[in-house]
């Protein structure tokens, strides 16, 4: 089965901002619940545990998942409106093959 280039692109578009999403959450639920705990206790463990290495891993593939969800959207909006500004452009930017 022949699938068309552009519905291909926009498929792994959308896995890939399902992916970073994904994790992003993932992982701020974790930090959310072992970083930053709630409650005034919480605040307190916070000041310890918000700078070991697992938390700033945990921050870290936040920032990056962030980013890259950011992209994903920021390129599919552009790609609708550079689509409906100038028509035909999809099919010369991605030839048939």
């Amino acid at each position: 089965m022949h699938i068309p280039p552009n519905v291909e692109a926009i498929s792994k578009a959308l896995l890939s901002a399902a992916i970073a999403y994904s994790a992003h959450y993932s992982v701020a639920k974790v930090y959310n619940e072992f970083c930053v705990p709630d409650g005034l206790w919480g605040y307190f463990q916070g000041m310890i545990t918000t700078g070991s290495p697992v938390c700033k891993v945990g921050m870290d593939i936040m920032s990056n998942t962030q980013v890259s969800y950011s992209t994903v959207i920021v390129m599919g909006v552009s790609r609708i409106i550079l689509d409906w500004v100038a028509p035909g452009t999809s099919e010369t930017a991605c030839p048939a093959s």
